[in-house]
C-alpha cells in the first residue's frame, strides 16, 4: 500500500508532501490544477521515462520519493529484490526515488541503496496499477489474462507445471541419449579396434613400474658380468690370489719353526686366505643375484615398449591404459545396446507427455469453467455503469501441442462487444476512453480477491458519466477499496463523496510563479468542494445541501 508521497520541483510542484491512508482516495480539483502531474510524479518513482521536461523551470532537478509499507517476506516484491542484490530490511517501509536532472539524467534508488529505472519497472506492477484513459498495461495486457482468470478460479496450475518439466527433462535426456549414440556410431569401428588391442595387451596398473625395474637391474647385471668373472680369475685362477696365497702358506709351513716371525707371517697368510675366501663367496653370491637370462630381458623390453606405445597413441600414462579399456568398453557395450536405452527413454517421453496432455486439458476445461463465472460475474456489472448493451467474454483457445508451456496449453484474452451485433474484439482495440475505465472498473470489481497490486489508481473513470453511472462507479470504487487501497482522480460529486480521504489538487499564483498545491480536507472542506463540483464557480446553498446528502448517503 502507498503509504506517503514526496515530491520536488516536479513540473508546478515545487516542495510536495502527502500521506495517504487505507479504503478509497479521492482527488478533485479544476480542469488544469495539475492533477496528472501527481500521477507523473508517481509515474516517475515507478520507472517510467524521465524527461527533463518534468524539471520544474529554474531548479537543477526533479525528485520523487514513494514510501510503500513493509512487503512480506518470501513475496514477488521480496524476490525481485533478492534478484537484483538488493536488501529488504524486516519491518522496514519500501521506498522508491528517483531523480531527474534539467539535463536529462536520472538516477535510481530503492531503500537507499542505488538501482536501475529497471527495476523501478519490475517492481511497479507489484505496487501500483495504474489504470487510466490510455492505459494500455495491466488488465489490457492479453499476456496477464490467463494468470488473472487461473487466480479468479483459484485453480492449481502446479501439476501442469509439473507435468510440463517432466516430460521436458525426458526429451532432453533422449536427445542427450541420441547425440551420444550418433557420435559412438561413427567412433564404433575405432571403439572396437582399440578395445580389442587393449584386452590382447592388458595392461595392469603399476606394470610400467615394475617392468622399468627388472628391466634396469638385469641391464646392470649385464654390466657388471665380465668384471665379476674377472674378479674370479684373479682370485681362483691357477695363477690366481688365492691359489698364490695357499702355496706361499704351504712353504711357510715348513719353515715356520724356525723362527717366530715365520710364524706370525704363516698366520697372517692364513687370515688373508679366509678373507679371500670370504670375499670369493660374496661375490658368488652378488653374480648369482645379479645373474639374468637375456630372453627374459628382451620380453620385458618389449612388454614396456607396447605399454608406452599404445599410452602415447591413447595420450594417456601407460598406469591408465586399464581405466582407459574400461572406459572404452563402457563406450563400446553403450553402442551396442544404445538402441534398448534410447527405446525406453522414448518410451518414457511419450509417457510424461501423455500425463502433461491429461493434466493440461483437465486445466483446460476448469479454464472453461472459471471463464464462465468471470463473464457472468463481469456482465452483472455492465448494465449500472450504463453499458448494459456491450458484452463481455473470456476466450480460451486451446494451444497446439507445441505452444504448450508449463501453465498448460491455452491462450487466455478477454474480449468486448460495445453495441448489439457488433463483433468481439479485444478490450482496448474497440473501447472509447470512458467506456474503457468502466469496463476496467468492471473487471476489477469481479477480479477484487485475486490479489493484485496493493494500490489500484483510476484517473478520471467518471469521464463523461454522470447521475446514477457516476454513483454506481462511486459504489464499486468503494467496495473495491475493501481489499485494496483505492486512488482515484474524478470530477464526479458522486465519486468524490464515497471517498474516505479527499485530496484538494488547485494552483497558486504569487504574481511570477504559478505552482501547484495539494490539501487534505476536513468533514467541511470535503462538503464545500463537492459543492463546488456540483454546481460551479458559484456555490449555492442548494448545492450545499445536495452535498450533504451524498455525504451521508
Amino acid at each position: 500500500m502507498l503509504t506517503a508521497l514526496s515530491i520536488r520541483d516536479v513540473v508546478l510542484i515545487e516542495a510536495l508532501d502527502l500521506e495517504f491512508g487505507t479504503g478509497l482516495g479521492v482527488l478533485t480539483g479544476e480542469t488544469g490544477a495539475g492533477k496528472s502531474i501527481l500521477l507523473d510524479a508517481l509515474g516517475l518513482a515507478l520507472g517510467a521515462r524521465g524527461e527533463s521536461g518534468l524539471v520544474r523551470q529554474g531548479a537543477a532537478q526533479a525528485a520523487v520519493t514513494a514510501s510503500f509499507e513493509t512487503p512480506p517476506p518470501g513475496g514477488a516484491i521480496a524476490n525481485v529484490m533478492a534478484q537484483n542484490g538488493l536488501d529488504l530490511e524486516p519491518g522496514e517501509p519500501l521506498l522508491v526515488r528517483r531523480i531527474v536532472k534539467s539535463d536529462g539524467g536520472s538516477r535510481a534508488f530503492v531503500n537507499d541503496q542505488p538501482a536501475s529505472a529497471g527495476l523501478l519497472r519490475e517492481l511497479a506492477p507489484h505496487l501500483v496499477e495504474i489504470h487510466g484513459q490510455h492505459d494500455d498495461r495491466g488488465l489490457l495486457n492479453p499476456r496477464g489474462h490467463r494468470a488473472l482468470l487461473d487466480s479468479f478460479g483459484r485453480l492449481e496450475i502446479g501439476p501442469v507445471a509439473v507435468a510440463h518439466r517432466a516430460w521436458r527433462e525426458a526429451e532432453d535426456a533422449l536427445a542427450v541419449a541420441r547425440a551420444e549414440q550418433d557420435l559412438a556410431e561413427r567412433d564404433r569401428e575405432w571403439l572396437d579396434h582399440a578395445v580389442t588391442e587393449l584386452r590382447a595387451l592388458a595392461p595392469e596398473a603399476g606394470e610400467e613400474e615394475r617392468l622399468a625395474e627388472r628391466r634396469a637391474t638385469m641391464q646392470r647385471g649385464e654390466k657388471v658380468a665380465d668384471e665379476l668373472q674377472t674378479i674370479a680369475q684373479l682370485l681362483e685362477g691357477s695363477e690366481g690370489g688365492l691359489s698364490q696365497l695357499r702355496q706361499a702358506a704351504r712353504v711357510l709351513e715348513r719353515i715356520a719353526d724356525s723362527h717366530d716371525a715365520l710364524a706370525e707371517a704363516l698366520a697372517a697368510i692364513d687370515r688373508a686366505i679366509t678373507e679371500g675366501a670370504e670375499a670369493q663367496d660374496r661375490i658368488d653370491f652378488a653374480a648369482e643375484a645379479l645373474a639374468f637370462d637375456p630372453a627374459a630381458l628382451e620380453a620385458d623390453e618389449t612388454r614396456l615398449f607396447e605399454l608406452r606405445g599404445i599410452a602415447r597413441k591413447h595420450r594417456v600414462q601407460p598406469d591408465d591404459l586399464p581405466a582407459l579399456l574400461e572406459e572404452l568398453s563402457a563406450r563400446l557395450e553403450r553402442v551396442e545396446s544404445g538402441g534398448a536405452g534410447i527405446a525406453r527413454l522414448e518410451l518414457a517421453v511419450e509417457e510424461t507427455h501423455r500425463t502433461y496432455r491429461e493434466a493440461a486439458r483437465t486445466l483446460s476445461a476448469a479454464r472453461a469453467g472459471a471463464a464462465a463465472r468471470l463473464d457472468a460475474a463481469v456482465e452483472a456489472e455492465l448494465k449500472p455503469l450504463k453499458l448494459d448493451a456491450a458484452r463481455f467474454r473470456t476466450v480460451v483457445e486451446q494451444l497446439d501441442e507445441g505452444q504448450g508451456s508449463a501453465a498448460g496449453m491455452d491462450r487466455v484474452e478477454f474480449e468486448v462487444s460495445t453495441n448489439p451485433g457488433a463483433p468481439f474484439a479485444p478490450l482496448i482495440k474497440i473501447a472509447s476512453g470512458g467506456e474503457l475505465s468502466r469496463f476496467i472498473l468492471a473487471l476489477k470489481v469481479a477480479l477484487a480477491e485475486e490479489g493484485g497490486a496493493a494500490t489500484l489508481i483510476f484517473d478520471e473513470i467518471d469521464r463523461g458519466v454522470g447521475g446514477a453511472v457516476a454513483s454506481a462507479i462511486g459504489e464499486r470504487l468503494a467496495r473495491l477499496s475493501s481489499s485494496a487501497q483505492v486512488l482515484v482522480v474524478t470530477h464526479s460529486p458522486q465519486v468524490a463523496a464515497r471517498g474516505t480521504q479527499h485530496l484538494l489538487i488547485a494552483k497558486s499564483h504569487d504574481g511570477f510563479v504559478t505552482r501547484t498545491g495539494v490539501t487534505p480536507l476536513d468533514a467541511a472542506q470535503r462538503r464545500e468542494e463537492i459543492a463546488r463540483m456540483l454546481s460551479g464557480a458559484e456555490i449555492t446553498p442548494e448545492a450545499r445541501a445536495q452535498a450533504e446528502r451524498l455525504l451521508v448517503a
